[in-house]
Order: C-alpha cells, then structure tokens, then sequence
C-alpha cells in the first residue's frame, strides 16, 4: 500500500480523464460514500485487479461508472445477481454490489433476502435516500411514512423497510448501518465489512434534496445534514433508552458481525472432498 494520502487517494481509484464531470446533485451524499469506500480499499491494501464494483440502476448506480477497478454497471434490481455469479466464478476477488434503496429493497429485494440467506461472499452498500431520485422522485420501499413524494403528494401512507432488520432476518454475517455526515464511523464500518467473510450489509443514509428534502421541509442540503447530525445515535445509546423515548431516533453501527463461512468457500471445500481420488483397499 502506497502512503498517499487525503485526495491523493481518491484521484488514483477515479477514472478522471474519462468518466467526469459527474452527474451527482449538489449537496448529495453519494460522492461522500464513494470517498468511504475508496479509502476503506485503500487501507487494507486491496489491488485494484481484485475488486469488482457491480451497480445497479439510478444515482447510486453511476459510482461503478467513476471508479478504476473491475465494474460492472447491470440492470435494475440485479446486482446482487452478477455480484453472486462474479464470486462463485472466482472467490479471491473482493466483489461490491452498489445498490439504492429503491434498487435493493424494491425489485432487488428477493435478491437480497437470498444473497443474505445464502451467506455469500459479498458486501452490499445500500445507499439509502429515501427516494427513487433519477427517475424522478418516486416513492420507495425505504420512504418514511407520511413523506411527501411526487407519487404521494398527500404524504406516504406504507410503512417503510427497516434495512437493517430485513438484512439480521435473513442471515447477513454482518450488518451495519452509518451515515455520511459521521464520515469516520461509516469508513470504519465500510472497512470491517470487506474484511469480513460471507455476506456483508452496510446501509449508508445518504441525502436527497433534490427530490426528498425540499418536498419535505428541508429548504436546503445542509438542513439535510444537520438531519442527520440530530437524528442519528450510536446503536448502543439508542438500545439503553426507553422505548417512548426513541421516537425518530436513528440508530448507526454495527448490529451484526458473526464469522461464518462464506457460502463459496463451503461450495468449494465440499467440491475438493468430492474430487478426491480414492485409495483402492481404503475404507
């Protein structure tokens, strides 16, 4: 590992001559979880020929676009698929699915649930908003209830996803949730996940305000930040107080961190004890 450091290190991992300007809005988030995910790569010394980025649809989908590893930019709701077919074909590589909220919890929630379930050696980065925000603002699994959406004008009435409870229930090896205005907490978070074996999970609660924030009184980007600079709490603070005293509380960390065996190594290890030649005269 290179001892480059502050921006130094973004620029090398970006494809800058190519794939630039971005497309991201103003004061959103994103950049700051690509930034997170970047550095987290850099510091554990992954080559870039040993990453695969796989994204989805919409903004959080333009990140593979930017950055200089392996990446695939996929079909919508399916990159946990391409991310699951990537690690069976070569377990040493570091796979990352980059989905939205809409993208992960929506028409890519029964990949989800199974790429969990089947413990698979892959970190999933959820960039959450609330919102489908490059089709235009529509409502998504992750909306809170009662927001304003351009398909909920009188304010939504499902209850929205708890990410992170869907991702523990179906058997995630790690789970964890930041934001990214606890930038430092998110990279930590970000770090341990891709050390991690078996299927990882961190949710990112990143801001639109473009299409969430203004319909919902936040008039500008930094309201979206001090949002969440209110609302968040260390999971641990937020399980010592009562429950009538949570209210909108947002926890953040780590919810889950077990260290099972990936489903491709157990795949293989029963493949090698298969092919095994056997002794003639052995029991």
């Amino acid at each position: 590992m290179s001892k480059i450091t502050g921006n130094e290190i973004i620029h090398q991992y970006l494809r800058h001559n190519k794939k630039f300007p971005h497309v991201l809005c103003a004061g959103c988030g994103h950049g700051i979880v690509l930034g997170t995910l970047i550095r987290s790569i850099h510091s554990l010394g992954i080559p870039k020929d040993d990453v695969v980025v796989v994204a989805g649809i919409g903004c959080s989908g333009r990140l593979a676009v930017y950055v200089d590893f392996n990446t695939v930019h996929t079909t919508h709701g399916r990159a946990l698929t391409f991310a699951t077919g990537i690690k069976m074909a070569n377990p040493k590589l570091n796979v990352i699915a980059l989905m939205g909220d809409g993208d992960a919890l929506s028409i890519g929630g029964n990949h989800l649930i199974h790429a969990a379930r089947r413990n698979i050696g892959v970190t999933a980065l959820v960039l959450n908003n609330n919102i489908y925000g490059m089709t235009g603002g529509q409502s998504s699994p992750a909306t809170p209830e009662g927001s304003v959406t351009m398909t909920n004008p009188y304010g939504q009435l499902d209850r929205s996803f708890d990410t992170v409870e869907l991702a523990k229930g179906a058997g995630a090896n790690y789970v964890a949730r930041g934001t990214v205005f606890h930038v430092n907490r998110l990279e930590k978070i970000m770090t341990e996940a891709i050390g991690r074996p078996g299927f990882s999970l961190v949710e990112a609660i990143t801001p639109c305000h473009t299409q969430f924030g203004r319909k919902n009184k936040y008039k500008s980007s930094v309201d979206m930040y001090k949002w969440l600079k209110s609302t968040a709490m260390s999971v641990d603070r937020y399980n010592e107080l009562p429950e009538e005293k949570r209210g909108d509380r947002l926890p953040i960390g780590v919810f889950v961190d077990r260290d099972r065996p990936g489903f491709e190594e157990v795949y293989y290890a029963m493949q090698a004890d298969f092919l095994k030649p056997t002794v003639k005269g052995g029991k």
